[in-house]
């Protein structure tokens, strides 16, 4: 029977985090802890969230209400409203009366910051406006539900601890997506407005080709909730990590432990054997961990993601994509993509898998501590450090093959048909869809083109389909390859500039476009609707090149 009523949700509180790992011994006892300050030592600040003023329903998530086997219901109820909008005072039963926010330290590359502290220290850099709030069973899996702009925390730098619908409805919709694209990721539970509050954020005037924002504007506060088994990062553990090799104090190394073995326990229990010693399940750990992350940034790319700031802090340790910010889908293939415009080149669509080792180098480093009494360990552990980029390099090649439905990865055929797309300008998602109904003929590919195809690069492109068709026809039956490229290659994508119209409208008041995304978002590879298809299976209107908030933005949100 699904969970109908508050009360009933209220009881599958089990707070794992809280009950195994250590409250910072400075925080106050009820949560009232909203300034910035430094947190010396802890895993996690209880803090109480914000709650926006006069919430308004937005959307919520039939997919995930369904899987926690939750009543839809609950969304509208008043009790369940509250607590979603940041009002803890509702907690009843076994919940606390108070939520969570953590410490992490930040590596770019590889590169250690401390910058981005405001006291140039470290121990001010974390969650500044992300709150846990709830963390219970459901279904017999562990969930742990975050408020996103449930106002500040002891690690806010100063700022007001809220985010905007706008960036709100971009990460409510954009995580459900990623999830129906089968590509691991946090998910969303709920998101509520506020009625009476604004937030003023840098942004884009109307019809900008300005690079940076150029003007300020109000757009309602908002708290969406993202729900994921934990909310571990690398950059947690590199945390505790910095303060063990530093002596920071006289438990770090402990803590350090500490959090391991809950990363273990929540993340990957079922697959690491708890009667094993410990410095066998951080051994076992660092395998499953690349794994899942080289599998997850070969996903990125199959289906055109781009992370667009992927530090240690925004790589989840669990092995899935973690904090919708500056991200982007790619539509004009560019192998340099990049939409944020404080990302660079180094966080480009095809820099993803460098960026994931250096992500993995901090994880390493950080576990490593670990091991350091037992030689053996420690060098089956360096070796699973050193076969990174073969691993990398395997996943990304099997994706290829993938998308291309070969049976073994060609890096000749698949180098020359990555020229040519660039050549031909194509959008990504367009062209691998209609390839994936193996044409014989370029002109069956041309509706991807953003460029008229002269007679010399249509020959190449007939020289190569006719080299890829004489593969894969050798493979099998044509019509069960094409059956299995619409498998991993999508009917329809995020475009941007059908994105800004769902919450420009929302900020009205009206969330019908909202709605719609949802539902074409909610069956990716299903070909839509004629009706449908006229509106999200098109390419990117010219108008919308090089137009701020469309095609770049700033992380203003």
């Amino acid at each position: 029977m699904p969970t109908t009523t508050f009360t009933e949700f209220t009881q599958r509180a089990d707070y794992s985090l809280l009950d195994s790992l250590r409250a910072d011994p400075q925080a106050s006892a009820d949560g009232h802890d909203h300034r910035p300050r430094q947190v010396f030592s802890g895993h996690y600040v209880p803090v109480t969230p914000t709650p926006i003023p006069a919430p308004e329903y937005v959307a919520h998530s039939s997919t995930l209400f369904h899987e926690l086997g939750l009543s839809e219901a609950l969304a509208h109820d008043d009790q369940f409203r509250r607590l979603f909008s940041g009002d803890i005072s509702v907690a009843t039963g076994p919940m606390r009366p108070f939520g969570w926010a953590t410490g992490y330290a930040l590596s770019i590359y590889g590169s250690e910051y401390i910058q981005q502290c405001p006291f140039r220290t470290g121990n001010g850099y974390g969650d500044g406006r992300a709150i846990s709030v709830f963390e219970g069973v459901f279904n017999g899996k562990r969930w742990e539900m975050q408020l996103k702009g449930g106002g500040p925390t002891p690690y806010c730098r100063g700022a007001d601890g809220r985010a905007v619908l706008r960036s709100s409805v971009r990460e409510f919709l954009a995580q459900e997506f990623m999830h129906a694209l089968g590509v691991p990721t946090s998910r969303s539970l709920t998101l509520y407005r506020s009625r009476a509050e604004t937030v003023r954020r840098p942004w884009y005037s109307p019809n900008s080709r300005s690079f940076e924002p150029d003007i300020l504007v109000d757009n309602p506060a908002a708290i969406t909730t993202r729900v994921a088994p934990s909310f571990l990062r690398v950059g947690q553990l590199e945390l505790f990590a910095r303060r063990a090799r530093s002596g920071a104090h006289p438990e770090a190394h402990h803590e350090l432990r500490m959090i391991v073995a809950h990363l273990i326990e929540r993340n990957y229990r079922q697959e690491i054997d708890p009667s094993l010693e410990f410095s066998e399940q951080v051994v076992e750990l660092a395998g499953l961990f690349r794994g899942r992350l080289t599998a997850l940034v070969a996903n990125w790319i199959r289906v055109g993601y781009c992370q667009g700031n992927f530090n240690s802090d925004n790589c989840a340790a669990g092995g899935y994509t973690l904090d919708y910010g500056p991200f982007g889908f790619c539509e004009l293939f560019d192998p340099r993509f990049q939409p944020w415009t404080g990302g660079g080149e180094h966080f480009c669509f095809f820099n993803q898998p460098a960026a994931a080792e250096a992500n993995y180098q901090m994880f390493w480093a950080a576990i490593r501590l670990l091991l350091e009494d037992n030689p053996e360990a420690l060098a089956r552990l360096d070796q699973i450090r050193e076969g990174f980029a073969e691993a990398m390099q395997q996943e990304m090649e099997a994706m290829w093959a993938r998308k291309l439905g070969l049976s073994r990865y060609d890096a000749e055929l698949v180098n020359q048909l990555l020229q040519l797309m660039v050549q031909s300008k194509v959008d990504y998602t367009i062209f691998f869809r209609r390839l994936s109904a193996i044409p014989e003929q370029v002109s069956a590919l041309k509706k991807s083109f953003y460029l008229p195809s002269s007679e010399e690069l249509d020959a190449q492109w007939t020289q190569w389909l006719q080299r890829w068709r004489d593969q894969i026809t050798a493979n099998g039956e044509l019509s069960v390859i094409s059956a299995a490229m619409k498998c991993v290659n999508p009917a329809i994508t995020w475009r941007e500039w059908l994105i800004a119209p769902a919450y420009e409208q929302a900020a009205q008041g009206d969330t019908t476009l909202i709605q719609e995304l949802q539902q074409v978002f909610s069956h990716p590879y299903e070909e839509p609707s004629p009706e449908l298809a006229a509106r999200y299976d098109q390419l990117k209107p010219r108008d919308f090149f090089n137009a701020g908030g469309v095609s770049h933005y700033s992380c203003s949100s």
